[in-house]
Formats: C-alpha cells, sequence, structure tokens
C-alpha cells in the first residue's frame, strides 16, 4: 500500500514540475523586442549556482545586439546580428555564420525573461 501511494505522489509531482517548465510559445518579434541585461546563466535547472554575466542584449527590428560582453578583463560589443522567431523559438544568427542559435521562452513578464537555450542553458534577463 504505501509503494501504491509513493508511486502516486511522484506521478502527481512529476506531472506538476513538467508544466511548470513548459516552454511558452513566441508569436512575433515584438514579444522579446527592448533592452534587456543578462543577470546570470546557468548550465541546468538543477546548477546550485548561478554565473553572474554583465551583458545587455538589445533587439530591435529584426537585430540583436549584444553590449558589454567581458573577455579576458575587457569589454566588447558583438556587431547586431538578424533574429527570428520560427516554431514558437528564437532563432539568433552566430555572427560570420549561416547557423543560428536557438532559444525557448521559459518565462516572461514586463520585467523578466527566461531564456533556454538549445544545450540546456538558462538565460535570466531583466528588463532595462
Amino acid at each position: 500500500m504505501k509503494r501504491i501511494n509513493l508511486a502516486a505522489m511522484l506521478l502527481i509531482l512529476s506531472v506538476f514540475t513538467s508544466a511548470v517548465y513548459a516552454d511558452i510559445t513566441l508569436q512575433s518579434k515584438e514579444e522579446v523586442e527592448g533592452t534587456w541585461k543578462l543577470q546570470s546563466t546557468k548550465n541546468s535547472l538543477t546548477d546550485k549556482e548561478a554565473i553572474p554575466r554583465e551583458d545587455t542584449w538589445v533587439f530591435k527590428d529584426g537585430k540583436v545586439t549584444i553590449l558589454h560582453i567581458p573577455r579576458e578583463g575587457k569589454f566588447y560589443d558583438q556587431p547586431p546580428v538578424n533574429y527570428e522567431i520560427e516554431d514558437g523559438k528564437l532563432k539568433i544568427a552566430l555572427v560570420g555564420n549561416s547557423r543560428f542559435d536557438v532559444f525557448s521562452l521559459t518565462e516572461k513578464d514586463d520585467k523578466t525573461m527566461t531564456l533556454k537555450g538549445k544545450f540546456g542553458g538558462y538565460y535570466y534577463f531583466i528588463k532595462k
């Protein structure tokens, strides 16, 4: 009897857990437009510590510019690249390449946004 109760509780918990982290389907570019400060990243939801970030992503007119990217004690700005919404996901072109990074939207309101990369990394933004 105890095993049945435990199994039922685990099943219920798994249903609610998967619903919490379901992807949100993007409909248009306007949903991500604006200036977003990248606060931190995590390699997965189970990581205990987030990695602090300092860059800012500016989505405007179908282009995204990433500013203030730290590298070797200095900062640089990435040139603007195209982005698009395809199959409900955010596709950002890679600089000097014909490939794209693909992100799913997992959470968004007026002041915050969370993106999930195609390899499972999470990006936590606040609106500037």
